[in-house]
């Protein structure tokens, strides 16, 4: 799996900071904006985070490339709605040769590998001879498997990562979309360390856990992120 973030809203913290304070402020946004420093923007992000208020985070966003992973991540991905995706199509690229996600429990396991790959053989046979065959691309995509390999473009705002971090970070998300969770969280942290520091599943953000009845019983500690992740 590879995470790369390709862009973001130059300066965030400040944006995130300069917006929501120009709700309570009489001068005018470039004022704001100046007299925004780093000192300053730390403190205010912090009682923006303390008080609950997300709705500035909405002006910052991030955009990044996403290869090496499984359609059955994709298809959990695109169902956080407040983003924007652009995936590399089975319709249009001939998968002739795809590459798949092996779970790490198949991995883990001889026998079940090699069933695995047995399985993953017999498909791109299928998928060969249906293409030569003249059946076209587009229909004969309905043979590939959910461990097909895909890469995809994903552009989401900081309020909505940090949804997605409370969901995906947790040790009850499936583990592949767990683990583009967490490498996600390090790239943002990387470049907006103020508006992503509390970020991770709920028992880190929240305090609490928000499985209810289905917790794991093993909440994340802060020394977790940083030595784990």
């Amino acid at each position: 799996m590879e995470v790369k973030l390709l862009s973001h809203t130059p300066e965030p913290e400040r944006v995130v900071a300069t917006a929501a304070r120009l709700c309570y402020a009489p001068q005018a946004a470039a004022e704001v904006w100046s007299g925004f420093t780093p000192d300053k923007q730390q403190e205010f992000i912090g009682k923006l985070a303390s008080y609950g208020l997300f709705s500035p985070f909405e002006h910052v966003v991030f955009t990044f490339a996403i290869a090496g992973v499984s359609r059955a991540l994709s298809h959990q991905l695109v169902r956080h709605r407040i983003a924007s995706y652009s995936q590399r199509s089975q319709r249009y690229i001939n998968e002739a040769a795809f590459a798949v996600v092996v779970p790490p429990t198949v991995a883990a396991d001889p026998a079940a590998r090699e069933e695995f790959a047995r399985i993953i053989g017999q498909i791109q046979d299928g998928y060969n001879r249906l293409t030569a065959l003249g059946i076209p691309k587009e229909d004969a995509r309905y043979l590939l498997p959910n461990a097909c390999q895909t890469q995809l473009i994903m552009t989401m705002n900081a309020r909505s990562l940090l949804h997605f971090f409370s969901l995906r970070c947790c040790r009850r998300a499936q583990w592949e979309i767990r683990e583009l969770a967490w490498k996600i969280r390090r790239e943002v942290f990387k470049v907006a360390p103020l508006l992503f520091r509390e970020a991770g599943p709920a028992c880190l953000s929240q305090g609490k856990c928000s499985e209810g009845a289905m917790t794991c019983g093993q909440p994340y500690k802060r020394e977790d992120v940083n030595t784990e992740h």
